[in-house]
């Protein structure tokens, strides 16, 4: 699932620290010209906001946001950043974490996930409440299918002893 969730929203997560600040200005550049908007947050962002901040959009939301990055970068290790991440995030109408979705779309726990349903997870992302890994659209089966490609791109996240 990590790999999934890191080739789906932020393929540089082993390498920043915290704020991805080559995405923000890729994010920056394409809203310019589009009218669907692209964020740049982090998996640490994201987790940062699910834990500690409110949802909605402010400057000083965004701004307590980086800087709880920055201090979750500081005082934990890639491992539990993504642990929290995974814990935390929703994964549909009232589903938060991976486990919950396992079991809920799967019948199956998190660690029995296939890396095919890592993906298809994965692939909802964007909006949970609006796409499902239970029944899938179009949309979220070729997210899927670029997810997997993807994988194979990332690298396992190191283990902490």
């Amino acid at each position: 699932m990590p790999r999934a969730v890191m080739a789906s929203e932020d393929q540089r997560f082993l390498q920043h620290i915290g704020v991805d600040f080559e995405a923000l200005q890729e994010a920056r550049e394409y809203n310019k010209t589009h009218k669907k908007e692209r964020g740049g947050s982090t998996i640490t962002q994201q987790t940062a906001k699910n834990v500690f901040l409110w949802h909605g959009r402010s400057y000083v939301r965004k701004g307590l946001e980086a800087y709880f990055s920055f201090l979750m970068e500081l005082f934990w290790d890639k491992q539990r950043i993504m642990e929290v991440y995974l814990n935390s995030i929703e994964m549909g109408d009232g589903i938060y974490g991976v486990e919950a979705v396992a079991k809920h779309h799967f019948n199956k726990s998190a660690a029995a996930l296939t890396r095919s349903e890592c993906a298809l997870i994965a692939a909802t992302l964007p909006n949970p409440r609006k796409f499902s890994s239970k029944t899938p659209s179009s949309y979220v089966l070729k997210r899927q299918r670029w997810i997997e490609r993807q994988m194979r791109n990332i690298p396992e996240l190191p283990l902490v002893k």
